[in-house]
């Protein structure tokens, strides 16, 4: 499978899709014939692998951000991504044998295709199952905690994901799941309590924080209360 991609889509489209399986990001330009022309051998090595590996085009001209991310030097420039970081890269014209081969090392391992098939079932049994194969997989905690913070089984939740670094999915993960122990309200009413002991009460602070993290950045109150928060303390 092939996509364009820009810079207004890197983080979601790349970034984000490699943390369910590599992601191949392929910078050029049509100013080169050496460019065009690889960019079809790729497409056949990629269609080989039957939807193993996403192949992410990148137009250098059109997204000068990313050609500084990558420190490119010259293209055609191939860069191999699993979890949000680079596992090998290759720049300049290559011999289509080589190019085969360093895809093929990006493919899932049978038990990386078995995780990968249990994290798409996201049944409780089925995520127990990956941390018994990969402790440390976040994906599976995060989905995971959700599920017992869902049951009301919050304190657990926070003891599981303690187990993986911070990241914007295990901090909501984990917001979710303070909030859970706590009386419920609503939000309005309990951020305007909040408000008047955030700057000198730290737990009413992360009691803050975690209802802004619930809420997330697509509700229209986000912002606001964001800002009367920088006020108070400052």
């Amino acid at each position: 499978m092939a996509i364009d991609v820009t810079e207004e889509t890197f983080e979601t489209e790349v970034l984000a899709r490699s943390a369910s399986g590599p992601v191949l990001a392929y910078l050029w330009t049509p100013r080169s014939e050496a460019c065009v022309a690889f960019a079809q051998v790729l497409d056949a090595i990629i269609a080989d692998t039957q939807g193993k590996v996403l192949l992410a085009k990148i137009n250098v001209d059109d997204n000068p951000g990313i050609v500084q991310a990558f420190r490119v030097q010259a293209v055609p420039a191939m860069f191999a991504l699993r979890d949000g970081s680079i596992m090998g890269e290759f720049q300049g014209p290559l011999a289509e044998a080589a190019v085969r081969q360093f895809v093929e090392q990006m493919l899932p391992t049978a038990t990386q295709e078995h995780i990968n098939a249990l994290l798409n079932r996201g049944d409780e049994q089925s995520l127990t199952e990956v941390l018994e194969i990969e402790p440390g997989n976040e994906s599976a905690i995060v989905a995971l905690a959700t599920i017992l913070t869902a049951r009301g089984e919050g304190e657990a939740a926070l003891a599981l994901l303690a187990r993986v670094p911070e990241t914007e999915d295990v901090r909501k993960a984990a917001a979710a799941a303070r909030l859970s122990m706590r009386p419920q309200d609503d939000y309005d009413h309990q951020l305007g309590q909040l408000l008047e002991l955030v700057k000198t009460d730290d737990e009413a602070r992360q009691q803050f924080v975690d209802i802004l993290e619930v809420m997330g950045l697509e509700d229209p109150r986000t912002a606001g209360w964001r800002k009367k928060l920088t006020m108070r303390l400052y």
